[in-house]
């Protein structure tokens, strides 16, 4: 498509171009806007009704529901704002009622019914296109702030060596055909054997699934390791993949040793408060890309 952004290029717009954030749930939408704040370029902040975080007022955001989206698209040409950023959770489609709002949402309607007839890959390529129509240009969060995401390397404790390298090796193999099927972003490994996958339900819910065969004693071995990784060819200008305190929390429970997420292509959450909890319970948490995990599983 048209605009996708693979993480290949580096640079978009400049510190003198206004970028909009479109807010949806959690915390991360925060830390964007002031990351990109912070390298100096000019921030619209559009927080959606009923899914951003209520932190997000310290931004003095535009509040806007699904069924206004004439008067953001107003708003955006106001500001001159080409570029936007999505970023965020949404925790339930639309409902028909939202949707029906003002005279510009109802110009788009039959192109909006069916984003919402797709599924939810298909919805988000849509909402995407739903813009790129309008003539905006949809970016990844990691283009306005780049210091969210994973550096390559041991990032808390030391690189991991000899077993545990090779379940970091397991896990990252295990993530790269997920990927390539579509079904998920993360893999965890423990003693060489691939122990958990993950699929719609999401990483936490995985881990807690980890958790519970460690309680019932269906997994031996100590340790094991969490990998998350970008899909191969993902649109990472939407859902790009994240971890954070509560995957901390999550590895602790699982009875896990460490985590390995791809440098580049992960953003890491509230960094302050996720390596500071890989450190008080003894986890590392190390940026990887396929060559660095062959490499220390040898």
């Amino acid at each position: 498509m048209a605009g996708r952004d693979d993480g290949a290029s580096t640079r978009i717009g400049s510190g003198a171009e206004p970028v909009a954030v479109i807010c949806g749930g959690g915390r991360l939408p925060g830390e964007v806007i002031a990351a990109a704040r912070d390298a100096g370029r000019r921030v619209v902040v559009i927080a959606i009704k009923g899914e951003a975080d209520p932190s997000i007022d310290a931004f003095a955001p535009t509040w806007l529901g699904f069924g206004q989206i004439g008067k953001l698209s107003d708003l955006l040409m106001r500001e001159n704002c080409r570029d936007l950023v999505m970023i965020g959770g949404i925790t339930k489609r639309p409902e028909m009622r939202e949707i029906i709002g003002d005279l510009g949402t109802m110009r788009r309607l039959p192109r909006i019914i069916a984003a919402l007839a797709g599924g939810d890959d298909s919805l988000l390529t849509k909402v995407i296109r739903l813009f790129e129509d309008d003539g905006f240009r949809v970016i990844g969060a990691h283009r306005i702030a780049p210091s969210l995401l994973a550096l390559p390397g041991a990032l808390v404790g030391a690189a991991p060596r000899g077993d545990v390298a090779a379940d970091l090796a397991l896990a990252a193999q295990a993530v790269a055909e997920l990927g390539r099927l579509d079904i998920g972003q993360a893999a965890v490994s423990v003693g060489r054997r691939v122990i958990a996958v993950e699929g719609a339900e999401g990483t936490d819910a995985m881990l807690a699934r980890c958790a519970e065969l460690r309680r019932i004693r269906r997994v031996r071995g100590t340790g094991g390791v969490l990998v998350k990784c970008a899909k191969p060819g993902q649109d990472l200008r939407v859902d790009l993949p994240t971890i954070g305190p509560d995957t901390v929390a999550g590895c602790v429970e699982a009875g896990l040793s460490g985590i390995g997420i791809q440098a580049g292509r992960v953003l890491i959450a509230e960094r302050a408060r996720t390596e500071a909890a890989a450190r008080e319970h003894g986890l590392f948490l190390f940026g990887l890309d396929r060559a660095t995990a062959t490499e220390n599983a040898s």
